[in-house]
């Protein structure tokens, strides 16, 4: 088999960089950048301290992606040049060198590129993220935890703020739920693919004769509410508890009746907040979630009535859709995708890009069929 001419590859990427370019707006992102920069120079802004906070976020964001494409544009520049040095010098070295640039800036390239794909009406929000144990008991418990942890490391290697809203922990280990928010643009459409059942297959930690376990968890992903969204909540549809914060091993973490816990009688949905000290904010993040929820709901009931209409089926949210076998032989593998990793741990660390990047074109294609 023929080796891949490196002229043509770069000519390959220069088309793709230049499609990126076009997609992503260069223009109209530098408008943006110059125009939240001055919003935040305001020192009004900082009177509503979540405005300002978005805007210094949504600032921050712009500005790494216009340093990303155009650092791409000038990376393909330089391994341009270095391949055209090699070849005047007949250099093996520079050649090696320059092979080496072109993998990584392929790489990078295909990367950015799968950020074009989210296109979606909510795909540019934040997330909130609700993971919960299912079957396995205290394995399931504990499998939840880990799977929390999972995404906020994901977070944590991206510079993407997190904060936890609710965490209700287990009586032996783990925990039965917890919901937390992704506060990164993009966030939604970066995880919307994670919605689903996770499933481990594993040595129980908790078994005393040493069996295999399998257990199960759910994760929920929901956009952000802005101000443009339309949610009607009825004060008259909400129950409303209020109790004291706990922690793991049901420990209590405050001596006031601080937490708050929010159901929606019409639809049945229960969200809780307990991060907080002050009754009245657990209770405005706990309405944050419910109308995030809420709004999800409308959007699948929207949705599905298309579908309808069009005579198509829809695909059931929560189903299985990635394997995590540590045991009797150690992989990750995706059951849309197909996409799989040998290190378990790393995937368990956050190393899960590779995952979320091939859901994405997958969902991509997916929608791009029924349209």
């Amino acid at each position: 088999m023929a080796a891949i001419d490196p002229v043509d590859q770069l000519k390959e990427l220069g088309s793709t960089l230049t499609g990126i370019e076009a997609v992503l707006d260069i223009d109209g992102m530098r408008a943006d950048i110059a125009r939240l920069r001055e919003e935040s120079a305001d020192p009004d802004l900082w009177s509503d301290q979540e405005r300002a906070q978005q805007v210094t976020r949504k600032l921050s964001h712009l500005e790494s992606e216009l340093t990303r494409v155009t650092s791409l544009r000038q990376r393909l520049e330089d391994v341009t040049t270095l391949y055209e040095m090699a070849d005047e010098m007949d250099d093996t070295d520079t050649r090696v060198e320059a092979d080496g640039e072109l993998a990584t800036l392929l790489r990078d390239v295909q990367q950015l590129e799968v950020r074009t794909l989210m296109s979606g009406e909510y795909d540019a929000r934040e997330a909130l993220v609700t993971i919960n144990a299912q079957a396995g008991g205290v394995d399931a418990a504990d499998w939840a935890q880990q799977l929390q942890r999972m995404y906020l490391r994901w977070a944590e290697r991206h510079g993407y703020p997190t904060e936890v809203y609710d965490t209700s922990y287990a009586e032996e280990a783990g925990i039965k739920s917890t919901t937390f928010a992704v506060k990164a643009p993009y966030a939604y459409g970066t995880l919307r693919g994670e919605h689903g059942t996770h499933r481990l297959v594993r040595i129980s930690p908790f078994d005393n004769q040493g069996r295999r376990q399998t257990s199960f968890a759910g994760l929920d992903v929901v956009p952000v509410v802005e101000q443009s969204d339309h949610v009607d909540i009825d004060e008259s549809d909400l129950r409303i508890d209020v109790y004291r914060s706990s922690g793991p091993g049901g420990q209590g973490v405050n001596t006031t009746d601080s937490a708050v816990r929010i159901t929606h009688l019409p639809t049945g949905i229960v969200v809780s907040c307990q991060n907080e000290r002050s009754q009245l904010q657990n209770r405005a993040s706990a309405m944050t979630v419910l109308q995030a929820k809420l709004l999800e709901r409308k959007r699948q009931e929207e949705a599905a009535k298309m579908a309808d209409l069009r005579g198509e089926g829809t695909t059931s949210w929560g189903t299985q859709i990635r394997n995590y076998v540590l045991h009797p032989y150690q992989i990750v593998k995706d059951l849309r995708t197909g996409t799989e990793a040998g290190n378990p741990s790393a995937v368990l660390d956050g190393e899960i890009d590779h995952f979320i990047e091939a859901e994405i074109r997958w969902m991509r294609q997916r929608e791009s069929e029924n349209a």
